[in-house]
């Protein structure tokens, strides 16, 4: 797994690029939607932004707690619970949203639909003993 330095290096890469072609990346995640969710440090109130890529259905957008599979929550996830009223930006669009953690039979749903789209994460379940966190981004104020 990459460390600290290495993963903030990639995610500044990709939110430059993602700012610079109207919300379209290369790389790993070329083909893939994506997103750039803002969120706020837990315990520092550092502002941070997580490139994700998320399952949109109408105008719902959920994201995926995976780590790739890691035995741990992804920091984003964390300061999203403590700090649920944040910012997405999605294509050229940047709006409010509150984030919501699904309870557990919505969030089987949900993961199924993105498995479905996006094979990895039914790996990224298979390789950890917790269960992978969806949360939904709710837009607000429209």
């Amino acid at each position: 797994m990459a460390d600290v330095d290495e993963i903030i290096e990639m995610n500044t890469q990709v939110i430059t690029e993602f700012r610079e072609k109207g919300g379209t990346v290369g790389g790993m995640f070329e083909g893939f939607p994506l997103i750039l969710v803002h969120h706020k440090g837990a315990k520092s109130g550092v502002e941070r932004i997580a490139p994700l890529v998320p399952y949109i259905e109408g105008d719902r957008i959920f994201v995926f707690a995976s780590l790739g599979g890691s035995p741990k929550h992804p920091a984003w996830y964390h300061n999203l619970v403590a700090n649920p009223d944040t910012t997405v930006e999605y294509g050229t669009e940047t709006f409010p949203v509150t984030a919501r953690v699904l309870p557990r039979a919505e969030r089987d749903e949900i993961y199924a639909k993105q498995v479905a789209v996006q094979p990895q994460f039914g790996e990224y379940q298979r390789k950890t003993d917790r269960i992978i966190p969806v949360v939904e981004l709710r837009r607000t104020g429209h």
